[in-house]
């Protein structure tokens, strides 16, 4: 019994997926890189100049990467931003703990 798209192939109720459809997974990679820009650029208050700067480097390295990744292994670039997120803010603690970044 053929029911729903596809002649009965597939999940019901659902068009079949075309081979050359974009994967939204960059995109949403894309949009965590944009998110975790903003906390790179606001963590200036507590941190130093040079740790400011070494981590926008940073971001823009995890930018290079997510990019690359955008056709290659698109399921991947969501876990740029997160990478991204965790390095921060284990930076950004290690240094107000260690080296006394918040004083």
């Amino acid at each position: 019994m053929a029911c729903g798209w596809g002649g009965g192939r597939g999940r019901p109720g659902r068009p079949p997926r075309r081979e050359d459809a974009a994967s939204p997974w960059p995109f949403v990679g894309m949009a965590g890189m944009a998110a975790v820009f903003f906390l790179y650029a606001a963590s200036g208050p507590v941190t130093p100049w040079w740790g400011q700067a070494l981590l926008l480097a940073f971001w823009a390295l995890l930018l290079l990467v997510a990019a690359a990744w955008w056709s290659l292994h698109p399921t991947w670039v969501p876990w740029v931003p997160v990478v991204g997120f965790v390095v921060l803010f284990a930076t950004v603690v290690a240094g107000a703990a260690w080296w006394g970044w918040a004083d």
